[in-house]
């Protein structure tokens, strides 16, 4: 009987052991969703690079975790265990209000693919524009949607 009890508390404490909190990185603009697939709704969306506590570094193909007073599920396939660095853009970065209205980044040359854009213009610019039509028309057209 003394064996089995012990054998249960190192059971229990290995458990908790391998439960610690571990911090990962998302590497792209992540959903947070309601439940643990792409059927359910989005929450918000956690920006690239943002540190997330995750409650252990299982194999699990999705994960609850906590950002900003929200609480959801993450694809785990867009975590990394190290921070990576935002693309930079070449030269100055320029606004210009779209139809709609809103403020947009206009194409900017960037050294590998920045966050938001939507577009890959022919000229190497990345676009930002939240419209089809238009897009990268001073820049040679679209090469590539993002």
């Amino acid at each position: 009987m003394k064996r089995i009890l012990f054998l249960l508390f190192v059971l229990l404490f290995s458990c908790e052991i391998s439960a610690q909190s571990v911090i990962r990185y998302t590497t792209a603009n992540l959903n947070l969703r309601q439940g643990d697939g792409v059927e359910y709704g989005i929450i918000t969306v956690i920006p690239k690079g943002t540190p997330v506590r995750i409650d252990d570094d299982c194999d699990c193909s999705w994960i609850p975790v906590s950002y900003n007073g929200y609480t959801g599920y993450i694809s785990t396939k867009y975590l990394s265990k190290s921070y990576q660095k935002s693309p930079q853009p070449k030269g100055p970065v320029r606004y210009y209000t779209n139809s709609d209205g809103y403020r947009v980044q206009s194409p900017t040359y960037y050294n590998s693919v920045p966050a938001g854009a939507t577009a890959l213009c022919r000229d190497g610019t990345y676009s930002f524009s939240r419209n089809r039509r238009g897009t990268c028309s001073h820049h040679g057209g679209v090469a590539r949607w993002l």
